[in-house]
């Protein structure tokens, strides 16, 4: 008798250890609700501090509240003041008999200006103390307009050219130049350019004022010919007229949240789980009818992820404390995580690990790729995780797209908590991703792979747990950069 009993509650712990965990039996109508509403035209592309942004973070704060979530504001809401620089509607300029087209000119910085002066050449424009270099030696640029060639040499990355923007404003402007102008010719479309810098831009409101700024624009000069014109004639002339960037304050939130972990100690530690649910909103694009960018794959699709997680987490909550964060301003230059990093609402030293979602779009449905997967100890979690769903995990294919420091992930690495960014699953940067990537065509529509986002879903939350659950800690790999900063926050 005592044996049958025995072998009863044998089997019936072996029963509910073999019950499927949750996140398994998430039904595909779930996530297709969610990135459809994420995605839809009525939100305008979920730009940073405009409406349909606005009603994004009211939607995730709702779904938050229906499961259960802690709030840690009153509302949920964590919101931050930025400063918007509102594009000139006057950018005119002309040198010597030539008018330049507006599709060939780009206003990086500056307030109003109307003026005509001598034009003067300086090179590549670039003054270094450090190094003697000194690319005005000679050269009057008093009241002058200056033209520059784009970068500091010949052999300037993508990185190096545009991170030169402010080394060469501070050089003419110290010089008493009127203005930049800086000749574009690279590889990446100067139009591409126009729409990533042209639509404005946000900064975190620290009180300082960005008006007052030196005017520089970039010019498009494809075959260098207006090089050549500026370099061999003399006494030409160029009159300049903008209307300048204009100043507005906008409000925009983080959506925080919390759910308390089931074990007594492990509870006090916090995994952290975020998205970006902001995209770039509405931009008029030449021979294209549609002009919202609803940013379905980018990151509507993490958005959902996480609402996934709020849900399954609430119902059946890990071990550890799971802390649930949308982040808004990651197209504007990651400004959310940014600023939650420096604004937490849990202490970062609470919080043992990020996991990160993000993503540009998926080439291969068979996968998942973890930005920064081999960089920390959750790396076989991750990995059994994928596996559990039918997913392989695969590293960072495109190393030299810099992806880790491109998303949200880097605010928390920074302050030394181990932070992968979980992908879609792409083998390459290539033609497949580049058509929905940042474009009007990343819809959640015939085109997209409901099947796809909901094993990737599914996975995400399953890592979480596992992660979660783990009686150890993840930690960064011994000999990553973000080690030691790691090892100073939890004192180690």
């Amino acid at each position: 008798m005592r044996f049958i009993i025995l072998l009863n509650f044998v089997l019936f712990a072996s029963f509910l250890s073999a019950q499927p965990l949750p996140e398994h039996s998430i039904p595909i109508g779930e996530p297709s609700a969610h990135i459809k509403f994420l995605a839809s035209d009525e939100l305008e592309g979920r730009m940073t501090g405009e409406h349909g942004n606005n009603v994004a973070a009211r939607y995730i704060a709702t779904q938050f509240q229906r499961y259960g979530v802690k709030p840690i504001t009153p509302n949920y809401f964590q919101p931050i003041s930025f400063i918007k620089r509102i594009p000139p509607k006057l950018l005119a300029l002309k040198l010597g008999n030539r008018t330049i087209n507006s599709d060939d000119l780009l206003l990086l910085t500056g307030d109003s200006i109307n003026a005509s002066a001598k034009l003067v050449y300086v090179g590549f424009g670039i003054v270094d103390s450090a190094s003697g270099r000194d690319d005005y030696q000679g050269i009057d640029a008093k009241g002058k307009i200056v033209v520059a060639r784009l970068g500091t040499s010949e052999e300037d990355s993508p990185r190096a050219l545009f991170g030169a923007f402010k080394q060469k404003q501070d050089a003419a402007k110290a010089k008493g130049a009127l203005a930049l102008i800086e000749l574009y010719r690279f590889s990446f479309p100067f139009i591409s350019l126009k729409q990533f810098f042209g639509g404005g831009s946000l900064a975190i409101d620290d009180g300082t004022s960005t008006t007052g700024t030196f005017t520089h624009i970039l010019l498009n000069d494809d075959n260098s010919e207006i090089r050549n014109d500026v370099q061999t004639k003399k006494n030409l002339n160029a009159t300049l007229q903008t209307d300048g960037y204009k100043e507005q304050k906008v409000i925009s939130n983080n959506v925080v949240g919390i759910i308390e972990g089931t074990d007594p100690k492990l509870k006090e530690e916090f995994v952290l789980l975020s998205a970006h649910y902001d995209h770039i909103g509405v931009k008029s694009t030449p021979n294209s009818t549609d002009s919202i960018y609803n940013g379905a794959r980018d990151n509507a699709m993490g958005t959902t992820a996480l609402l996934c997680a709020a849900r399954i987490f609430s119902e059946a909550p890990p071990k550890r404390s799971i802390l649930l964060l949308a982040c808004t301003g990651e197209e504007m230059g990651l400004l959310g995580s940014q600023y939650y990093a420096e604004h937490p609402l849990v202490p970062l030293n609470k919080t043992v690990f990020n996991l990160n979602i993000d993503g540009a779009g998926y080439n291969d449905t068979s996968i998942v790729t973890v930005i920064g997967l081999e960089r920390t100890t959750a790396e076989p979690d991750i990995l059994e995780a994928c596996k559990a769903l039918g997913l392989g995990a695969v590293q960072d294919p495109a190393p030299e797209q810099n992806l880790f420091d491109r998303s949200d992930n880097v605010s928390f690495a920074r302050k030394g908590i181990p932070a992968p960014t979980f992908s879609p699953g792409f083998r390459a940067f290539d033609d497949a991703i580049n058509k929905f990537y940042h474009q009007a065509a990343d819809q959640a529509d015939e085109n997209f792979d409901f099947a796809y986002l909901h094993r990737f879903v599914k996975a995400f939350i399953h890592a979480a747990r596992r992660i979660a659950d783990n009686p150890s800690a993840p930690q960064w790999k011994s000999g990553d950069k973000y080690e030691p900063v790691g090892k100073k926050l939890y004192a180690k």
